[in-house]
């Protein structure tokens, strides 16, 4: 049996969460998120705790018992607390700036890069070098900052890119002369 599977989930008193057949619900101040989930994973309810079981000991469903509790998880965490990311964008000229419903980054190319953000996803710009992502769905913050970064990912000669805050970059040496 999983270790993470075994673990109770702790439910806020703030959040709502609905059990069906095979949908899960929990509905908090940050917002609603919904997830189906496989037959052979049974949720047991009780007070301020929930209980992810499975309801047969098949290799394969063993394997998605632990995966279906971190998920149920992370939702109860998201629309409870909400989920935070922070792009760092280290190089001359680079900027972002949030205007309507795009971030636009210049990141050294001869355009400007335009990405719609996601309606789940609110975008804050500090000192036009630091971006702050919150969401209280954290697949869909995660892909999201994924998708930002992919545009420059760090590089370790210089260390220009986009870095996650906290990130460390191995530099490398440079040419050496003769």
């Amino acid at each position: 049996m999983s270790r993470i599977g075994k673990l109770p989930i702790t439910i806020p008193e703030s959040v709502d969460f609905n059990y069906s057949e095979s949908e899960v619900t929990v509905k908090g101040k940050f917002g609603i998120l919904q997830m189906k989930i496989p037959d052979t994973i049974a949720i047991i309810h009780e007070d301020n705790s929930l209980q992810v079981n499975l309801k047969s000991q098949a290799r394969g469903d063993r394997s998605l018992h632990g995966l279906y509790r971190t998920l149920i998880n992370n939702m109860v965490v998201g629309v409870s607390e909400q989920f935070k990311v922070t792009l760092i964008l280290k190089g001359v000229g680079y900027r972002a700036v949030v205007q309507g419903k795009e971030i636009v980054l210049n990141l050294g190319y001869s355009h400007p890069v335009n990405i719609e953000i996601p309606k789940d996803v609110s975008v804050e710009v500090a000192q036009n070098t630091t971006i702050n992502l919150k969401s209280c769905d954290k697949e869909l913050l995660g892909l999201f900052a994924a998708n930002i970064r992919a545009w420059r990912r760090p590089e370790p000669y210089k260390g220009k890119g986009i870095l996650y805050d906290g990130e460390q970059i191995l530099r490398k040496a440079g040419k050496s002369a003769k």
